[in-house]
């Protein structure tokens, strides 16, 4: 029999474990079964938070720039370069993660950082940039990132509007004859686990702007002004998937940076390199923190299992918590999955000893399938 070779293609456990450690953890159990077994490692990650870590462990370099925070204040964010290619996450310069605990700015968190980390992928040479979108804390349509990159948003006197979705209701002028001319010739690649539209029922601030702390009234108020912005730029492309994505950002890229639009994960594979690792392996170990609903619309380990099963490669996953039944795991081309709560039911626990709780998973996973 030859000696199995498992690929370890998981995203991070949000809070716990990043992907990295995830697959270290995985290597760890599963060796302590099997030693001999190879193990290849590709963290991966849907475009979100953990996009440029993921880009980073697959041989990309570091590097950092220092950027307008979503409050307006400086921040150091990373991006990944290799070769003409750069991975630039918008949540390390817009994210959630850089507000204070608590604190919430839905009116006038700003996506102008985003835009400067733009700029700084095309100062280091980046001819195709894969944009991911997700984590966060505004929703300004990309008007701050646009404005980065020299486009003005005007009001009635001429002056700039303020920053933030808010700002947009009082939009008179667009300009964006002086955005970067360098944006023309480079392939800009929208990715994102999400393809909500701008505005309406299923747009950025309905569907999203709770979690950026609006209420009812902000939601209402940067419904308005989103469409009047939008009315604009360009009605149309608001309607298409991923305008809203990342509290609108999704749409400034597509309306007035030329970029289209793939799904996060399918972007990421081809950019890590996994189509190579999977026709090496025979098993992939797949998954993320919680596998739940949201897991088959587009996030990692969907897109990953649908791979491999189209690879003729088993797939299982590792999972903090499981909220899916053994079918819809079976759809999605998961053979069994693994969660950290069928060993530890107290999730306050599980998360604090997720790593050793992972390593004994793993070994379950070698006992099933490897041995």
């Amino acid at each position: 029999m030859e000696t199995p070779h498992v690929l370890v293609a998981a995203d991070k456990f949000k809070g716990s474990l990043t992907a990295v450690q995830v697959a270290e953890r995985v290597t760890a159990g599963l060796r302590r079964v099997v030693p001999g077994v190879r193990v290849e490692t590709l963290p991966v990650a849907d475009g979100g938070d953990g996009t440029v870590a993921a880009a980073v462990a697959a041989g990309f370099e570091r590097r950092e720039a220092r950027v307008t925070g979503p409050l307006g204040d400086q921040v150091t964010a990373a991006y990944a370069v290799r070769d003409t290619t750069a991975v630039v996450e918008m949540a390390e310069a817009s994210g959630l993660q850089h507000l204070p605990a608590g604190e919430f700015a839905p009116l006038t968190a700003t996506t102008y950082g985003s835009g400067e980390l733009l700029a700084a992928a095309l100062d280091a040479g980046a001819r195709t940039i894969v944009f991911g979108v997700g984590g966060s804390a505004t929703t300004d349509g990309g008007a701050g990132m646009l404005a980065a990159l020299g486009a003005r948003f005007l009001d009635g006197d001429g002056k700039p509007v303020g920053p933030g979705g808010g700002g947009l209701a009082e939009l008179a002028e667009a300009d964006l004859s002086g955005l970067d001319p360098r944006i023309a010739d480079v392939d800009l690649i929208l990715a994102s686990d999400v393809d909500n539209p701008l505005t309406g029922p299923k747009g950025a601030p309905e569907i999203y702007g709770r979690q950026k702390g609006a209420t009812e009234d902000d939601i209402a108020v940067l419904d308005a002004a989103l469409v009047h912005y939008a009315s604009l730029l360009g009605p149309e492309t608001a309607a298409l998937p991923g305008a809203g994505a990342a509290g609108g950002i999704g749409y400034g890229a597509l309306v007035a940076l030329g970029a289209r639009f793939r799904p996060g994960i399918e972007v990421m594979l081809d950019v890590l390199g996994f189509a190579p690792a999977l026709a090496r392996a025979t098993l992939v170990v797949t998954g993320e923190g919680s596998l739940d609903e949201q897991t088959l619309h587009g996030k990692a380990p969907a897109g990953v299992a649908a791979a491999a099963r189209a690879a003729g490669v088993e797939a299982v996953a590792v999972c903090g918590r499981l909220a899916l039944p053994p079918e819809a795991l079976g759809r999605a081309g998961i053979r069994r999955a693994y969660a950290l709560t069928d060993l530890e039911p107290d999730p306050a626990v599980c998360m604090a000893q997720a790593g050793p709780l992972l390593e004994r998973a793993a070994e379950a996973i070698a006992r099933d399938f490897l041995s």
